[in-house]
């Protein structure tokens, strides 16, 4: 009788334990799966202010100096999607350096809010530049929860992970021009 308990409560420990791992894996498939879709959607948004950035440059609202610096770090952005973190983040951090240099000063923010065309980029722009930080930080936070999960003991010594990469954060200077704030 004695040997008979001491089985089920070994058939439950190894019971619960099957139903903690399952579960453990499940939640790090969904965590990297949301790291996936989180980096697309990075993606699609850091094309997106290139892109109106680009725009921004050719439109003629800026002065000349600017449009070159800005249509220069805007192109430099979109033509490193396809380069490692380390260099896109670079470039897109050069490109937050140029439309924080073109869009500096409160003055020169309303003299392009002037033209009509001038005033529906800063609006798109301003909307790209939040959907810049939020993508950003959906994706961070992604990154930190699996980072964590997968440093829990149960993950590292069943591998529950696999062979998947440990996720890295994106690092990169997303911090809206000043001037674009100060309506």
């Amino acid at each position: 009788m004695n040997w008979i308990v001491v089985a089920g409560f070994a058939g439950l420990f190894l019971l619960v334990l099957a139903w903690y791992l399952s579960s453990t894996a499940g939640r790090l498939d969904r965590l990297h799966r949301k790291i996936d879709t989180s980096r697309l959607a990075l993606d699609a948004q850091l094309l997106r202010r290139s892109s109106v950035a680009l725009e921004l440059s050719s439109s003629g609202v800026l002065d000349p100096a600017s449009s070159l610096v800005l249509a220069d770090a805007a192109h430099r952005a979109r033509t490193t999607s396809d380069e490692d973190d380390a260099t896109r983040s670079r470039a897109e951090s050069d490109l937050t350096a140029a439309l924080d240099a073109a869009l500096e000063y409160p003055e020169d923010v309303a003299e392009v809010r002037a033209s009509d065309v001038g005033a529906e980029l800063l609006d798109e722009l301003d909307a790209a530049i939040r959907r810049v930080e939020l993508s950003r930080r959906f994706l961070n936070d992604a990154v930190r929860a699996c980072r964590q999960l997968r440093g829990q003991r149960a993950a590292r010594w069943f591998w529950l992970a696999g062979r998947t990469a440990l996720p890295q954060s994106w690092e990169m200077d997303d911090t809206p021009p000043a001037g674009l704030g100060a309506r």
